[in-house]
C-alpha cells in the first residue's frame, strides 16, 4: 500500500500563481524588500535553498543609503557593524514574477532583529505599527489607491528631456486627453501587457483611464486592508515598469518628469471601520457625519504639512505643485465636498462608503510610508479631537490659500518635519531621524549638481 505524499508548502500557494505554474517546475524564488524610497531589494536563489522556515539575512545598512546608493553617516550606536537582519516571509504576499523566462515567484518579507523584534525603519514595519494604533481603539483603515504615472520614449541620456511615447498610430502622444479611449489605445501593447502581468500575479485592476498628460495613465486599485493595498503598489510598480520595457518604452513614477505636462499623483481615499461591528465610523445610525469624521479631517488639515517628506519624498516631488498651467495639483490642505481644487476632497458617496481622499500623495512615494503617514494625520486628529477648517467651495481665494499652504520646496518640507513631535511620537522617532538625515543627504547631493538650465542660460549670459 503506498504511502501519501507528504505536502509541501507549494501545494499552499495562491490559486493565480498555481495557474501561471501550470504544472512548470519552479526555477527561483526572489526574496524581496521595500527600502525607504520604496525600491525592490533583496536576494533570488534557487528553489532548493529556499524553505519559509530557513533564514535569510541582509545588512540594516540598506536603510542608511541614499537613493543614489550613498552612504549617510550617524550618531547611531553600531551603525557600520553590518549587524544583519532577519528577513521573514509573509507568504500571503507569494506570487509570480510573471516576466521571468521561467516559472519564479517572488515574496515580499518582513524584517526583524535577532530579538525577533521589528527593525525600527522598516517601511512595512512603520505601517503595521500604525495600523497596530487604530487597533487598539477597535478601528481598522480602509485604503483605495488611484496610480498615476507617464509611458515615455526610452530616456537614454539623462541630459535629454524626456518625451512622450509613440503609440500604435506612430505619433507621439498630445496632452489634455482626459478619459480618452483612444489615447488608452494608443498604448494598447503596454496596458494589455500589465493586465496579464496582474491577472498572473492574483492582483485586480479596478479600471484604467487616460489622465491629463501626454501618455499619462491612471490605474485604480480596489479598496482594502491598508497593508495589502501598500504591498499591491509595491508590486505594480514593478509590473508596470516591466511591461513597458518589454513594448520598448519606459515607465516612469517620477511625479514631474516633463516640464510642460501634469505631475503624477497617488490619490488615497482613507475611511475607518469599527472592527466589531464592520460599520463606517465617519457615519452614525443617520448616516450623517459624526465627529471621528470631522477630526480626521481636522487631523489630516493640521498634520499633512508635517509628513511632507513621505508624501512628496524627493526633490522633483515639489515641482508637482507649481501653481502654472498644465499643473492640476492641490497646492493646499483645504477640504470640501467633491471638490477638486482642494487637497483633502470629500467625494458623494452613501454612508458606509463616507471617506475622505488625499490628493496631495504623490506616485513617487514609498506607498507603505506614505500611507503610513496619511493615517497618522487622521489618527492624531481622532484621538485630539481637531477640529478642520469651513469646507471650501470652487476654486480657493488667496486667503484660503495663504492659510491652508503646503511647502512648496524639499528644504521647507524636510525643516517642518524635523520639528514635528506628534507625528514622530506615532511614526517612530528614531525611524524619522533616519529618515531625515537620508533625505537631507539626497538634498545635499542635488544642490551640488549644475542643471541643463544654468549651463544654456548662465554660461555665457552672466
Amino acid at each position: 500500500m503506498s504511502q501519501p505524499t507528504s505536502r509541501s508548502w507549494l501545494d499552499d500557494l495562491p490559486p493565480a500563481f498555481q495557474a501561471y505554474r501550470n504544472g512548470r517546475r519552479l526555477d527561483e524564488v526572489e526574496c524581496i524588500i521595500p527600502d525607504l524610497n520604496g525600491m525592490s531589494r533583496g536576494k533570488a536563489m534557487p528553489l532548493k535553498n529556499f524553505s519559509p522556515d530557513k533564514p535569510i539575512f541582509l545588512p540594516i545598512s540598506i536603510f542608511y543609503q541614499t537613493i543614489t546608493g550613498q552612504d549617510v553617516e550617524m550618531d547611531i550606536a553600531n551603525q557600520w557593524a553590518e549587524s544583519d537582519m532577519v528577513l521573514v516571509p509573509d507568504m500571503s504576499t507569494a506570487m509570480a514574477v510573471p516576466w521571468a523566462k521561467q516559472p519564479t515567484l517572488q515574496i515580499i518579507h518582513d524584517l526583524q532583529g535577532f530579538d525577533g523584534k521589528p527593525i525600527f525603519c522598516a517601511p512595512r514595519n512603520i505601517l503595521k505599527h500604525v495600523i497596530g494604533l487604530y487597533e487598539q481603539h477597535g478601528w481598522k483603515p480602509v485604503v483605495a489607491p488611484e496610480l498615476e504615472f507617464y509611458l515615455t520614449r526610452p530616456n537614454i541620456d539623462p541630459n535629454e528631456p524626456i518625451q512622450p511615447p509613440v503609440g500604435r498610430s506612430g505619433r507621439s502622444g498630445t496632452a489634455l486627453q482626459s478619459y480618452s479611449m483612444t489615447a488608452v489605445d494608443e498604448y494598447g501593447p503596454v496596458i494589455d501587457a500589465i493586465y496579464d502581468y496582474a491577472e498572473a500575479a492574483g492582483l485586480h485592476i479596478d479600471s484604467v483611464i487616460q489622465e491629463d498628460g501626454a501618455g499619462q495613465v491612471e490605474f485604480n486599485l480596489t479598496h482594502g486592508d491598508p497593508l495589502l493595498l501598500a504591498d499591491q503598489v509595491f508590486y505594480f510598480k514593478r509590473i508596470i515598469k516591466e511591461a513597458a520595457l518589454n513594448n520598448g518604452m519606459f515607465a516612469t513614477f517620477m511625479a514631474k518628469p516633463m516640464r510642460d505636462q501634469p505631475g503624477s499623483a497617488m490619490h488615497v481615499h482613507q475611511s475607518v471601520v469599527d472592527i466589531a461591528s464592520g460599520n463606517n465610523i465617519f457615519s452614525d445610525d443617520k448616516g450623517n457625519a459624526t465627529d471621528l469624521f470631522r477630526h480626521y479631517i481636522g487631523g489630516t488639515q493640521r498634520h499633512l504639512i508635517e509628513v511632507m517628506p513621505l508624501i512628496a519624498p524627493n526633490v522633483n516631488s515639489y515641482r508637482r505643485f507649481e501653481s502654472e498651467a498644465n499643473s492640476s495639483a492641490p497646492t493646499n490642505t483645504a477640504w470640501g465636498y467633491d471638490n477638486r481644487a482642494t487637497g483633502l476632497r470629500v467625494p458623494h458617496s452613501g454612508a458606509q462608503d463616507r471617506r475622505l481622499e488625499n490628493r496631495v500623495i504623490g506616485v513617487d512615494t514609498n506607498p507603505y510610508l506614505s500611507i503610513a503617514a496619511s493615517l497618522a494625520c487622521g489618527y492624531l486628529g481622532m484621538v485630539n479631537k481637531i477640529e478642520p477648517g469651513a469646507p471650501a467651495e470652487g476654486e480657493l481665494d488667496d486667503e484660503q490659500q495663504a492659510q491652508s499652504y503646503i511647502p512648496t520646496t524639499f528644504d521647507e518640507a524636510l525643516r517642518i518635519f524635523e520639528g514635528a513631535e506628534a507625528v514622530h511620537q506615532v511614526l517612530g522617532g528614531d525611524f524619522c531621524q533616519l529618515y531625515a538625515e537620508v533625505k537631507k543627504e539626497e538634498l545635499r547631493q542635488f544642490h551640488r549638481e549644475i542643471s541643463p538650465w544654468e549651463r544654456e542660460h548662465l554660461l555665457l549670459n552672466v
